[in-house]
């Protein structure tokens, strides 16, 4: 079932149910009262990621309190996605759009991954885990990304298990089509890794090829960015071999 766009949506982190009420914290309150400017008995959108998706109306039972009664679900809640979302952080900017256009495409966890080239990094993650949930209020997501700590490019791979193969971009390969690589994989247990704007070191690059659940992919002739690599990755995946298809 289809989202619908014509109604806002907000994610609550709350149990969902004919009549269950949500009472909104301070951000929400302000978000729905002040920014929407939202009145008595509008309807919207909620979700939790567990419960489905619910219609509910705001009632304001003073002027400083919003209680949001879920009447009726609209659609129910999907499986999860179960595609690793690996990324060598970037730049503040362009580290959110990537993290937005991962939870579009359908990563089901983000893992930020440190690179001996990175240029970014993680100070704050419940910044990331924030704007994951606003990306899934705004493309119609159901299903929230699990959001998992920072971890070093080798320690990862050193305890990685063998049943998830690694789709890694390799600016390196010699190719120009990732399909007849990745028509080859069989596993239905996948992560993508893309690295950072300066790409992988050889090293890396070694070590990753070395392994037996990894495959290498290229990304067609063009030199692309690293945010721009990992949104026709995750397409490319996504129509091939993933739940597009």
């Amino acid at each position: 079932m289809r989202a619908n766009f014509r109604m806002q949506r907000l994610f609550v982190d709350a149990p969902l149910a004919t009549g269950a009420t949500v009472e909104t914290t301070g951000d929400h309150f302000n978000y729905l009262a002040n920014v929407l400017r939202m009145t008595d008995g509008a309807e919207l959108l909620v979700f939790n990621g567990r419960d489905g998706e619910w219609k509910a109306r705001l009632t304001f039972p003073t002027r400083k309190r919003i209680v949001v009664v879920a009447e009726e679900q609209t659609r129910p809640q999907p499986a999860a996605s179960d595609l690793h979302y690996l990324f060598a952080p970037l730049k503040v900017g362009r580290l959110d759009y990537l993290v937005q256009k991962a939870v579009e495409m359908g990563a089901g966890l983000l893992r930020p991954v440190m690179t001996q080239h990175v240029q970014g990094k993680i100070t704050n993650l419940d910044k990331l885990k924030a704007n994951v949930i606003e990306a899934a209020e705004q493309c119609g997501i159901l299903d929230i990304p699990d959001v998992a700590e920072p971890v070093k490019l080798f320690d990862l791979l050193d305890t990685w298990p063998s049943d998830r193969r690694i789709i890694y971009c390799d600016e390196g390969d010699a190719g120009q089509n990732p399909l007849p690589l990745l028509s080859k994989i069989s596993e239905r247990q996948l992560a993508l890794l893309v690295g950072p704007e300066g790409g992988f070191s050889e090293e890396e690059r070694a070590r990753l090829r070395g392994l037996d659940f990894v495959t290498a992919i290229p990304l067609g002739p063009r030199i692309l960015r690293a945010d721009t690599a990992a949104v026709a990755a995750m397409a490319v995946i996504q129509a091939s071999i993933g739940d597009w298809n």
